[in-house]
């Protein structure tokens, strides 16, 4: 029998990136609060783990697309670091929605 999880489309660091991107572009977020939300927006189809979601994290903000600040969010609870696009990183999300809707709009025009 055929898993159709593990056969499915699969997201390249670059596509993994951009939605990063997006979620950040409604609003600052930090680590966790990303993991859920890309779970609860694509209605769990992208459930990634916390190991993959960091590294991507620390790519955007190394490339210079997000920023990050730590925060003390109360007494004996750790402190977040919340994520913001930057200039860079609105720039990169504008061309990358582009670049996708051209895609998707190609692969319907395909596969019907």
């Amino acid at each position: 029998m055929i898993d159709d999880r593990a056969t499915g489309p699969q997201l390249s660091r670059g596509e993994f990136g951009l939605l990063l991107l997006g979620l950040l572009g409604r609003r600052e977020m930090y680590g966790y609060e990303i993991v859920a939300e890309l779970r609860r927006t694509s209605e769990g189809a992208i459930d990634l783990p916390e190991g993959t979601v960091y590294p991507a994290l620390r790519r955007l903000e190394r490339d210079g697309l997000i920023g990050g600040n730590w925060v003390e969010v109360g007494s004996g609870a750790p402190r977040r670091r919340y994520y913001r696009l930057t200039l860079d990183g609105e720039r990169a999300l504008a061309d990358g929605r582009k670049d996708w809707l051209r895609f998707r709009d190609a692969a319907d025009a395909v596969l019907g």
